[in-house]
């Protein structure tokens, strides 16, 4: 890994979250977080903020993302002014 990789990967990035359908409003919608961590700290976060079990997580309403997958690779590809946005949802809201 270069030092510019090294430096990118440990930026911190700005999350953004939305709720989208019946799901609560959470009352800190946006932070940061280390662009190393992988998404799943996301929806953990989310899960424990509105404390339910059952929870469908998007990315730009678009896609929902591997658990596995790290912050700043979504940031990177995904990222809208300076922010990965996060919908969540306590149903199904897109296929």
């Amino acid at each position: 890994m270069t030092s510019t990789e090294s430096s990118t990967s440990a930026r911190k990035v700005v999350v953004l979250l939305r709720a989208t359908g019946d799901a609560p409003i959470l009352k800190q919608t946006k932070f940061k977080m280390p662009g190393t961590d992988k998404f799943i700290k996301v929806i953990d976060y989310i899960r424990r903020s509105i404390q339910r079990d059952t929870l469908f997580v998007f990315v730009n309403s678009a896609f929902s993302p591997g658990p596995d997958e790290t912050v700043i690779d979504l940031y990177n590809n995904f990222g809208i002014d300076g922010k990965l946005v996060v919908n969540y949802a306590c149903s199904m809201a897109w296929g």
